[in-house]
């Protein structure tokens, strides 16, 4: 994601090979879903999206890109 750390949005960027479904996720440090920004099918390419957390306290969060079997979660940091 960049900026990282952010105030108070960043953008979640990937690419995928195949069409497939995928989800981005925000969880909080302790692991509670807070937010869905995506859940569909996409199409093979480069995809970005924006998270605008103002509405969320400061501190360490997490996204998680999954793509058929394709998973990854990264740590993000937002600052205020």
């Amino acid at each position: 994601n960049k900026p990282n750390p952010f105030n108070p949005s960043t953008t979640i960027s990937f690419t995928i090979t195949e069409t497939a479904d995928v989800s981005v996720d925000i969880y909080n440090i302790a692991g509670q879903k807070v937010e869905s920004l995506v859940n569909g099918t996409m199409s093979a390419g480069e995809h970005s999206v924006k998270w605008d957390a103002s509405g969320f306290a400061a501190g360490v969060y997490f996204y998680k890109v999954k793509a058929g079997k394709f998973e990854k979660t990264m740590k993000m940091m937002m600052v205020k």
